[in-house]
């Protein structure tokens, strides 16, 4: 398990040191935060980077240490960047031992930044993230994850023996981490973000959580290796997204020539724009945990959906987004749609290429049909 986890608070002095002098991550900072100086001097540039980095985080002695440093420019982003955040549910979980929170997934790194920020606030301890080795391209970025307690999901593996001795290894250090260590663990709700706004749980990975307690005893109930886990579903809004034109972008590429190529650094950029872009109003729902009386992984995730949709908040851009689609009038709930709400949301649509428009307004308009029962009427839904 040691490939995959988290960094423990012994090697934290060696990882920021590493990171210190990365020139990679170096040459990324000052190309962000002193671009004239980089490309004039890039030397001088990364020398500051450098001296900056080890000033930081001087009194970083472990892991708690760095993540309160993270929770400082939570805070900056949150007043920046958002107009609300709100959070509900936490008071129905007790604060004793660990929860498998599963969430629906929206952003690369906010998803769980929101919920690790929650868990902050109420004097919890945070999460361990789980991310996917496809974002872990740069020995950096491994670095930095793996320093906010997060712990790799393979997903690059060819073979099919490869892949189930890995996920029996990731299925061993979830269960390990909740029933052992009583650290509690954010994972999405499936592979990737839902770029057309459609939340679904994977039952591959309903599945995969249940191979460590049923490889221990095969007649185990899926129900019962699922209640061991104390699986929460956990619903994330964001009224507007930073990334929305990006994913309009990938689903119209998609939509249009069949597939669609990542620029090198682009889950880099999605990260950085997931987190300095204006979010508007953002809601975080807990549910409850999930009980032993569960067949089959499909109803697993059956419930896991029921929570995470039920638990989604509608925002005026969500019942904007379906008036201008127009095909689903009787969804459309103006009632707490402000003049400001419609020019902030026109503003916004302003700048999308016409091209763009469907995939751009589904992203909003399909949590409404979503909570509805309404996706069949829906002709984007799956482009």
């Amino acid at each position: 398990m040691a490939a995959i986890r988290p960094y423990q608070d012994s090697e934290v002095a060696d990882v920021l040191a590493r990171l210190a002098s990365d020139r990679e991550l170096l040459d990324a900072l000052t190309r962000y935060r002193l671009p004239r100086l980089s490309r004039s001097l890039p030397w001088l540039a990364r020398g500051l980077a450098s001296h900056a980095i080890r000033r930081q985080t001087r009194d970083v002695t472990g892991v708690r240490d760095f993540q309160l440093r993270v929770a400082y420019y939570m805070e900056r982003m949150i007043r920046t960047s958002t107009d609300d955040f709100r959070v509900e549910g936490l008071e129905h979980l007790p604060p004793e031992g660990a929860y498998l929170f599963i969430g629906n997934h929206r952003d690369i790194s906010l998803d769980p930044a929101f919920v690790n920020y929650a868990l902050h606030l109420a004097g919890r301890d945070t999460v361990r993230i789980a991310i996917g080795d496809n974002l872990l391209k740069k020995p950096y970025v491994t670095d930095l994850m793996r320093l906010n307690k997060s712990f790799i999901v393979p997903r690059a593996l060819r073979g099919k023996r490869a892949m189930l001795a890995a996920y029996q290894t990731l299925s061993d250090y979830i269960r390990h981490s909740i029933v052992e260590d009583q650290h509690s663990i954010w994972m999405a709700q499936r592979e990737g973000r839902a770029k057309d706004g459609i939340d679904r749980t994977d039952t591959a990975i309903i599945k995969m959580l249940t191979m460590a307690r049923r490889r221990e005893d095969r007649a185990a109930p899926i129900g019962e290796a699922i209640a061991e886990l104390r699986l929460v579903p956990v619903s994330i809004s964001y009224e507007y997204d930073p990334c929305d034109l990006q994913k309009a972008r990938e689903l119209h590429a998609i939509h249009s020539q069949g597939r669609y190529e990542k620029s090198e650094f682009e889950d880099i950029q999605s990260i950085v724009a997931g987190i300095t872009g204006h979010k508007g109003r953002v809601q975080l729902r807990f549910g409850r945990p999930l009980g032993p009386g569960f067949d089959t992984p499909e109803a697993v995730a059956a419930e896991i959906d029921r929570q995470v949709i039920g638990g989604y908040e509608l925002f005026p851009s969500h019942y904007l987004a379906l008036e201008a689609l127009g095909d689903a009038p009787e969804l459309v709930d103006l009632s707490q749609v402000s003049s400001a709400d419609r020019a902030r949301f026109q503003a916004r649509l302003k700048e999308v290429p016409a091209e763009l428009h469907p995939w751009w307004l589904a992203q909003y308009a399909n949590p409404v049909r979503n909570k509805a029962e309404r996706l069949a009427d829906c002709s984007l839904g799956d482009a």
